[in-house]
């Protein structure tokens, strides 16, 4: 048994097309094709099934998917205790994390490892908060930063740093001139707004109708980079995004924000570890390796020395 066969059979099961597969893995899809083909021949039935919009797996293909997993995961935590008793953190380690909070983080944590801990190598995937915890629970990313809208209170969870929640113009526009808004001035504003169910979308309708409205989404759209470009492009039409991820714009003078108030919608940066087993040695390394960063940054998750364009 290969495992790196079944780690590309879980693989396009998670993505559910073999094109995306080959984009990931920056090949052709007729390599991948030709791969799970192979596994198919192996296991002796077909694994997948075709579909107008990529492939799902078959009743075979989900029956042998949780065993896979298993497998794999006491297959890896087998080759990490072998490593471990050499004394030297090393392998992969999965990590799961917001868009939003990727740069420049995952750059220094990447040059850390390199100076101090060259044969440990980081797997970043990149997803929305419910995507994230399903990846988590599932085991396929080892830990995750993602924001939650409360403090965290188990071990599991590490928190990192809280950032508030900013209303988003192009450069020039009344509403953003002060430095910080009520939300109520958000009724009948255009708003281009995460697609539900995403948790933060939830948030902030739920937030609305306590107050006695509703947001009006002009444009729906889970992509930062498309909320931020729809924002800095169009007169009169707005978002609701945290400061880490407007920064480079406001710098640049793309954009322009005001924090909301009144409710200060906060959103806790945690550091979120698995539920069950433990890390491994290298895991361990670029855990600390994170929180140790962010503290050293003031709890942002921005370097200090970088001048802010957000107003006290």
């Amino acid at each position: 048994m290969n495992p790196a066969q079944f780690k590309l059979f879980l693989e396009v099961a998670e993505l559910g097309s073999f094109t995306k597969v080959a984009a990931q893995r920056q090949t052709v899809q007729s390599h991948i094709s030709r791969q799970v083909a192979d596994l198919e021949a192996w296991c002796g039935g077909r694994l997948f099934r075709r579909t107008g919009r990529g492939v799902v797996l078959t009743e075979l293909g989900r029956h042998i998917e949780t065993r896979v997993r298993t497998w794999l995961h006491d297959t890896d935590r087998m080759l990490a205790d072998i490593r471990a008793d050499a004394g030297v953190p090393m392998g992969e380690v999965r990590l799961g994390i917001l868009p939003s909070a990727a740069h420049p983080l995952m750059t220094r944590v990447y040059l850390r490892l390199q100076q101090d801990y060259p044969r440990i190598k980081l797997n970043v995937r990149e997803g929305q908060g419910t995507e994230l915890d399903t990846l988590l629970d599932t085991g396929s990313v080892d830990m995750a930063i993602l924001f939650r809208y409360q403090r965290p209170r188990s071990d599991e969870e590490r928190l990192l740093a809280t950032a508030g929640t900013y209303l988003v113009s192009r450069p020039g526009d009344a509403l953003t001139q002060s430095a910080s808004i009520d939300f109520s001035r958000l009724e009948g504003l255009p708003l281009v707004l995460p697609r539900p169910p995403a948790h933060w979308r939830a948030v902030l309708d739920e937030t609305a109708r306590s107050k006695g409205f509703s947001l009006q989404a002009v444009v729906e759209a889970d992509s930062l980079r498309v909320q931020k470009e729809l924002v800095a492009g169009t007169d009169n039409v707005y978002a609701l995004l945290g400061p880490f991820s407007i920064m480079d714009e406001l710098r640049a003078g793309r954009l322009r924000a005001s924090r909301v108030v009144n409710p200060d919608l906060r959103r806790h940066v945690t550091l979120a570890l698995p539920k069950q087993g433990e890390l491994t040695p290298a895991g361990k390394v670029v855990s600390q390796l994170v929180q140790e960063l962010v503290a050293g940054w003031g709890h942002q998750l921005g370097e200090p020395g970088v001048a802010t364009p957000l107003r006290a």
